[in-house]
Formats: C-alpha cells, structure tokens, sequence
C-alpha cells in the first residue's frame, strides 16, 4: 500500500468521535431557554432545522408521532391541544446520550403505534442514522393516517457523527427515491441554507474544539480556551453572515434539507 495512504487513520476503524457537540434536549428552565436561542444561533444546523420545523407544524392537529425523538427538543413547537408521543430506540441513551422521561422505547422493526393512527410523524436529524432508512418510511407510512403529512429532517453538508452509527447522507433525488417506493404523494424538499452558509459553518466548526475544548489535560484545556478567545470575534462574524444568508434561497451545496411528504386518501 502507497506510504500516503498509510500514514492516514483507517475511518473503518473508528468508534467514536473526536469532538462530541452536547445532545439537544427540549429546555425546562428559563436558563435552558435562554441556552437553547443562543445556541440556535451559532448552531446552524439545529437552528435552520428549527425554523424549519416551527413553521410546519404551526397548523397541526391531533396526534404526532416524534420518531428518534431524542431528548424532544421540538415537542414545545406542537400547538396546544396536540397529543404528542415521542418513541426511540431502545439504545438511545448508549448510542446517542438521549434520556427524556416518557420516550417509548422499542426494539425491533415495528414501532409500538397503532396503524393509520398519527396526523403527523416528525423525524428530525434521525434518518441517517438509521441502518435501512426504505423499512423506517414503510413504517411510518403504515402508522399514518390516509391524507397525514411526514415530516423529515437530514444533515447533508455535516461532518461524520455519532460515530459509528451516522451511514448516510441523502440528496433529493435519493430521498424522492426512497419516498415514492414507500408509498408517499405530494413531495416537497427545501434545502436549509447555500453554498455562503456552508462555508461559514464550515468555517465555525474550526473553531468548536478551540472553544469548547474536550481534552484530558487541564493545562492543554486552557490553552485551547485562551486561544480561543481571540478567535471569537472572527467566529460571532461568521454566525452573523451565515444567519443573514439563511434568508436566501437554498442551493445545491446546503446544510441540509426539509422534507415534507403525505399519505395519499387511497
């Protein structure tokens, strides 16, 4: 084998991730809330998916199934009066760190819903985590009602994570692919983001490390902090330049994309 290649790290190897970011998890405080704004902030991926989220299901009635609900953190979007249940699998909390309290855990392929039963299945940032994602969207096309609406959200522009349990990244094409063989009708997919808002993130996640540090030592930590507060300003800049472009039309070099989807009356 060529010396290059052997000098670089075998991927096929890995079992964890380098820099963890902490799990999002529905606040409870008003600290957490104030936390989870600013964090939506400089976070682009969980703040573009948010936006997102909270503008599609402002109408929502009924009951709405959080599939890889995580720790919930959309759950306070629902309108008042919606019956939300939240279900993940049983290795949530060791694969993923997630723990909210009334999450139905299940094994297995077939999630613990009643067929033709939610008005809304919402999956956020859970698909490509998911070893075949064409037998998740039967299943949530068998847990939808006739006419309810699936909600989908993917990373694409998104580094490797929760290693080793992140397999895909998906393009519209393979997701119109994946949806039309589940059954699903009226397809919308929105890209979150453009070429501009993939550099700054790009950019930013440089600096993550720097300014959150995870290391070992106490001295290599503030180290990593001293420096990294010089690089603040160039990484509030970034923040400000990316949210702006957010505004724009997606392209097709995003962060990641919206995917809404329904079940057809027949």
């Amino acid at each position: 084998m060529a010396s290059s290649l052997t000098r670089r790290s075998n991927l096929a190897e890995r079992t964890a991730e380098s820099w963890k970011p902490p799990a999002l998890a529905a606040p409870r405080t008003a600290a957490e809330r104030w936390a989870a704004r600013l964090r939506r902030y400089f976070d682009l991926q969980a703040g573009s998916v948010w936006r997102d989220v909270s503008e599609l299901v402002a109408d929502v009635r009924g009951k709405v199934v959080d599939v890889g609900c995580g720790g919930q953190p959309y759950r306070s979007l629902l309108p008042a009066g919606t019956q939300y249940v939240g279900i993940d699998i049983a290795e949530a909390r060791a694969h993923f760190g997630y723990q909210a309290p009334d999450t139905v855990h299940f094994t297995g392929a077939e999630w613990p819903e009643e067929a033709e039963d939610a008005d809304l299945l919402l999956c956020t940032e859970a698909l490509e985590h998911v070893p075949d994602p064409a037998a998740l969207l039967k299943e949530a096309y068998r847990c939808l009602r006739p006419g309810g609406r699936l909600l989908i959200t993917v990373p694409f522009a998104a580094r490797w994570h929760f290693i080793p349990f992140d397999y895909w990244r998906f393009t519209p094409a393979g997701l119109k692919q994946l949806l039309d063989g589940a059954g699903f009708r009226n397809l919308s997919v929105w890209a979150r983001g453009n070429a501009l808002t993939v550099a700054c993130y790009k950019g930013m996640a440089l600096f993550l490390p720097v300014l959150f540090p995870q290391v070992a030592t106490r001295t290599e930590a503030w180290s990593r902090r001293l420096l990294g507060i010089v690089s603040v300003p160039l990484f509030v800049l970034l923040a400000v330049v990316a949210n702006a472009s957010l505004r724009a039309d997606g392209g097709d070099d995003c962060l990641g994309y919206t995917v809404l989807a329904e079940r057809p009356l027949a």
